[in-house]
């Protein structure tokens, strides 16, 4: 064996048996592939990372890349390539193989008369020893390895059930003198299991196969969405020339046109142009959305009829698309907390199957019937063949890795498997008001000026006070201000804000008040009842009323609104129809929350209003302590403590990156409807998660013991280790089919 490296020591700590050398392989000890600069992970075990391809040294599968690329791996390829071709081979010459040791039972036995009882079996020989020691080489290795490493697994069955069948009949064959008298068959020969070998090496190939195919697919839907974005950008130069450019070229700043029906090469602004963009390869949403200059647009959508002109704002691996990938791989390299179950079933298993076995082969070895030696080591062969764990191991991962491609598909990032475990398990869903279920940008809904101030005067000096400031409602005031063609009151203005109330500013020669209805009367200045009674009025509407004072006087009044997103209500009906309790919080008076409350169908004592980002925490953990499993849905930075306290937070993609980090789950376009598809994803999962683990277990529950012989007292039935060998192969492939249906698991709505 070539020399090993050592490439991340987290392996040898959780599995000190491993040689530290053992870590990552220079060359592939079965395939010959050499290494490559790529770190790959087993499915099984996301514990095992080494630079390069090779095979784990826990369970013995091929391991797979981290990161997902727009082509399936080379060495996924070979692997799978090399396995067909040994299945071929091996197939061909396991054919007349099966047929010869089959002929002995018909009537007469045409080819035992034809060629001698004694030449059939080196027939025999000939044609099982190619399939056995060269088709089945790569499992002898790996299974040597486990044993080596003392970690065994489904190789060391595999190794041990067909190489003893093997070297049995060999020994048979050429010294049958080892033998008591009393095995002696029909002329003085011992029966060999040739034909056994020769076809378990063969079923086990087939199932390696059909496994290989299976995986590959698991990361077709992260393949297919890389394989959209487009390979070259149109470059436009700072002369005007347009180019053509690979995408590695791009830069932060290059502006590009973007003509009609082209992929947009890379996340970036329109500068110039309109058109209806089709983001569905990224929300799941089919309907295309109409974006113009300002509007952002996302690498790898698909532009519609218009040109556009853009700027490149993400480049390379700062792209949406990129983070989506990677965030996709490591969720899928997750172990959800089911696994801990299989865990420990896992590392009893194989010394406790090996144990059967021994066990099997000793009582049919002193009760059971003539030629006893046969007939115990058919059964502790069959026990050992068909009792491998791969389905046992294939059952958790493989479903973790569809669903998160499945949820990328539809616009759902999952961080790791522990989240999408807890989704499948929430009972109550904590979302923010304000950019959650809101659009999250407030717009000026009303401005009533009083009658002894010119409205245009007011407008400008507020709009030259609130200048500066980032704050939202600040920005909707300048937004409205300038939609009416108002300019900023001329003259520096020097402002002083305000904590919770407003602000106070020297402004175009006037002393400006514009804030809460405290505010004015910490400055002296009384607002009328009647603008009192009109902001209760507006309050209800759901809008949050700003009041003026200018040089000591009442000046008028603005009505800032935030609006319903269209797919709000969809949304919690949907949440509500899977049985969820729905539990709206929010910084806002009372009174506006109630208006937003109302146009959602949300009970009173479903709302909770006026509080601050440590109260959202205190809310979510109040829920918890009264029994519920709480998802926290919001995204802004005020979000974030109430998302980390959630068993699991679900952060809007259109929200802070602070919110997106403390979060289990992302929802890439801040679709409230995203939250239905997590939940729905969630339960989908476990669901598939426990039919295969149901799959694996029961079909070892039923098959050790038909393997063992517990019904052939009764019914004369002893399984064959050619027939063990099929229904071990099918018990993978059943599980890895069955994950795959988690493809269709989630729809857009």
């Amino acid at each position: 064996m070539s020399t090993m490296h050592h490439e991340h020591t987290r392996e040898h700590e959780q599995h000190p048996a491993i040689p530290h050398e053992h870590c990552a392989s220079a060359r592939d000890p079965v395939g010959g592939m050499a290494v490559d600069d790529v770190e790959y992970t087993c499915p099984m075990h996301p514990q095992i990372v080494q630079k390069g391809p090779g095979h784990c040294p826990i369970c013995g599968m091929a391991l797979e890349p981290k990161e997902v690329t727009a082509e399936a791996s080379s060495h996924q390829n070979a692997e799978l390539v090399d396995m067909q071709r040994r299945f071929a081979v091996s197939a061909a010459l396991t054919v007349p193989l099966f047929v010869l040791a089959m002929a002995e039972m018909l009537p007469g036995d045409p080819i035992g008369r034809a060629v001698g009882p004694e030449r059939r079996q080196w027939i025999e020989l000939v044609l099982a020893a190619p399939v056995v020691l060269w088709g089945g080489w790569p499992f002898f290795v790996r299974g040597a390895l486990s044993v080596r490493r003392r970690s065994p697994n489904m190789f060391t069955l595999i190794a041990l059930g067909t190489g003893a069948a093997f070297a049995y009949s060999l020994v048979a064959l050429l010294v049958p003198g080892v033998f008591p008298a009393a095995m002696r068959g029909h002329g003085g020969l011992i029966d060999v299991y040739f034909e056994a070998a020769g076809v378990i090496t063969t079923l086990v190939l087939l199932g390696q196969v059909l496994e290989l195919r299976a995986r590959n697919r698991t990361g077709d839907a992260i393949r297919s969405l890389l394989q959209l974005a487009p390979k070259t950008a149109r470059r436009i130069t700072s002369d005007g020339r347009e180019e053509d450019v690979p995408l590695a070229h791009l830069l932060v700043g290059d502006r590009l046109r973007v003509r009609p029906g082209e992929r947009i090469p890379t996340d970036a602004e329109i500068l110039e142009g309109h058109s209806a963009v089709d983001e569905s390869m990224i929300t799941g949403e089919p309907l295309p959305v109409d974006k113009g200059p300002g509007d952002h647009v996302t690498g790898g959508t698909l532009n519609g009829d218009g040109s556009l002109v853009v700027r490149a704002e993400r480049v390379g691996k700062d792209t949406l698309l990129a983070q989506i990938v990677r965030m996709v791989s490591d969720a899928s390299r997750s172990r959800a907390p089911v696994q801990r179950l299989v865990d420990r079933v896992s590392a009893i298993f194989v010394p406790g199957v090996i144990a059967i076995a021994a066990l099997t082969f000793a009582v049919w070895f002193f009760v059971g019937p003539e030629p006893r030696l046969a007939h115990a080591f058919v059964a502790a062969v069959a026990v050992v063949i068909i009792a491998c764990p791969c389905a046992l191991g294939l059952a958790t991962p493989m479903s973790i890795m569809v669903a998160t491609g499945t949820g990328a598909r539809a616009g759902v990032l999952v961080k790791d498997a522990e989240a999408l475990e807890t989704l499948s398990k929430v009972t109550t869903v904590v979302v923010d008001k304000t950019g959650t279920l809101t659009e999250g940008k407030p717009r000026v809904h009303v401005v009533e000026v009083a009658d002894a101030f010119d409205r245009r005067l007011v407008i400008s000096l507020v709009m030259a006070a609130e200048l500066g400031s980032e704050h939202p409602l600040a920005r909707a005031v300048v937004e409205h201000a300038r939609s009416e063609g108002i300019t900023p009151a001329p003259g520096p203005a020097k402002t002083d804000a305000v904590r919770g109330k407003g602000l106070a500013s020297e402004v175009g020669g006037s002393r400006l008040v514009f804030g809460t209805r405290d505010l004015l009367a910490d400055n002296q200045i009384i607002v009328p009842e009647e603008a009192v009674a009109r902001a209760e009025e507006l309050r209800s509407t759901g809008a949050t009323v700003s009041f003026a004072g200018i040089d000591g006087r009442y000046a008028g009044l603005w009505a800032i609104g935030d609006s319903v997103k269209p797919s709000s209500r969809e949304a919690l009906r949907g949440l509500r129809d899977l049985g969820i309790r729905v539990v709206m919080v929010t910084g806002d008076a009372r009174t506006s929350a109630l208006a937003i409350g109302r146009e959602l169908d949300f009970d009173e004592a479903d709302i909770v209003a006026g509080v601050l980002p440590d109260g959202k925490a205190r809310v979510v953990d109040d829920l918890k302590r009264g029994g519920a499993i709480v998802a926290m849905a919001g995204d802004g930075i005020n979000d974030a403590p109430a998302l980390a306290s959630a068993h699991v937070g679900i952060a809007m993609g259109t929200g802070s990156d602070i919110a997106i980090e403390s979060a289990g789950v992302t929802l890439v376009k801040g679709d409230v409807r995203g939250i239905v598809r997590a939940v729905r994803l969630g339960r989908a999962t476990l669901r598939n998660i426990r039919q295969n683990l149901g799959l694996a277990f029961g079909y070892n529950v039923l098959a050790v013991p038909v393997a063992a012989g517990v019904l052939h007292p009764s019914f004369g039935l002893l399984l064959s280790p050619m027939l063990a060998a099929a229904a071990m192969s099918l018990s993978s492939v059943s599980v890895i089919a069955n994950a795959l249906r988690l493809r269709r698991a989630v729809a857009p709505s």
